[in-house]
């Protein structure tokens, strides 16, 4: 494992440095003269970091046990929903409808009281707690469902995007409560601070930059456990790490659950800092984006998920503005060529790369060129 802990380590001191510039460069002075970070800038990376997040959970899933998630933006909507329902309550007399006590979408479509699901959502603590139990509890009852039947391979796959796809169409309805296709935006504050605030929005980078951070200790003392010992069993054999005695289908639910916390964690962290959330984050093809984002920068390595989740996330940003239709396009066609020339990811690539360009250097350095 030491071979992998340092590139890990390096990594890892290179985003603790880097979130640091991003937050000195933005609140450096500012007021007095124009930042040099913007808090636009700061926002959008902050969401990066956020999806960085739900790309680990799919890669501890994917890369180290073997079963490919398609259905993962579920678990990062549901932390988010969780969240976004504190975040409505904050706007209390701020809102629309003046001293209205309940969201301005209830009131909109005449509910005079908060359906159960919204009791305690005014507290930070409970919000929280639900951004962790929410998807942690569906991912331990789809879980045990799929894994103690052997549901694997392409037909796990399936499972999990029916879930997404299953979730999309129900938060899409009213009368569920969650604001329906519009969901849930026009945030004020958290915590009693301003979101529109520098500080805020620097300190919300900040914790995103810390949960990556402790996700990444996490998972990587999971991977360095019996459990993640056994979860790469898994993945590289079932059948004969059940014979050895092994009950796989509690591994892969243990690994899958708590993949599924830090993806609701990322999302909670998220809302605030997009100022919107709304059912399109249940939506099958995001879940697919953020397997792209593994895939590209390379699964079974955490930081290969971590930069592919910003080249793929600037990729999307910058095409958007410049030409919106031919991402659809692009996302496809890096989803092939990883998977058909590169399986290893970016990095895949680039140590191929080195290795190539290090047996041509000792080919040169050799009695035949000396001669």
């Amino acid at each position: 494992m030491r071979a992998f802990d340092r590139p890990l380590k390096a990594f890892t001191a290179l985003m603790a440095a880097g979130a640091l510039f991003v937050v000195v460069g933005n609140l450096w002075g500012f007021g007095a003269k124009e930042p040099l970070i913007s808090s636009f800038t700061v926002g959008l990376l902050g969401k990066y970091l956020c999806y960085a997040v739900l790309a680990l959970a799919i890669d501890l899933v994917w890369g180290y046990m073997g079963a490919l998630s398609l259905g993962h933006g579920a678990f990062f909507a549901l932390g988010g929903y969780a969240f976004g329902m504190y975040l409505m309550r904050q706007i209390g007399a701020q809102g629309v409808y003046g001293d209205a006590v309940l969201p301005d979408f209830m009131v909109f479509i005449g509910w005079d009281s908060l359906p159960w699901h919204w009791r305690g959502s005014h507290s930070f603590p409970l919000a929280v707690l639900k951004a962790i139990l929410v998807p942690g509890l569906l991912a331990l009852a789809f879980g045990w469902t799929a894994f103690r039947s052997r549901v694997s391979g392409v037909y796990f796959s399936i499972m999990s995007q029916a879930l997404t796809y299953a979730l999309t169409l129900a938060f899409y309805l009213n009368a569920l409560g969650f604001g329906g296709n519009n969901g849930f935006t026009d945030f004020k504050s958290v915590l009693g601070f301003d979101l529109k605030s520098p500080y805020v929005s620097a300190a919300l980078f900040a914790s995103s930059a810390l949960l990556l951070w402790l996700a990444v200790l996490a998972s990587r003392l999971l991977v360095s456990s019996r459990l993640g010992l056994a979860m790469m069993a898994v993945r590289d054999n079932e059948d004969r790490a059940r014979f050895a005695g092994y009950k796989t289908e509690n591994v892969k639910v243990a690994v899958f659950v708590f993949s599924a916390v830090l993806a609701g964690l990322g999302g909670a962290l998220y809302v605030p800092q997009a100022g919107i959330i709304n059912p399109s984050l249940f939506e099958p093809v995001f879940s697919i984006e953020m397997v792209v984002c593994v895939a590209l920068g390379g699964r079974g390595t955490m930081y290969g998920a971590i930069l592919g989740a910003f080249l793929v996330n600037y990729a999307k940003s910058w095409l958007s503005t410049e030409a919106p239709d031919l991402w659809p396009f692009i996302l496809g066609f890096l989803f092939v060529s990883v998977t058909v020339v590169g399986q290893g990811g970016a990095l895949g690539l680039l140590k191929r790369a080195g290795a190539t360009l290090a047996r041509i250097g000792r080919k040169g350095h050799g009695p035949a060129a000396e001669r």
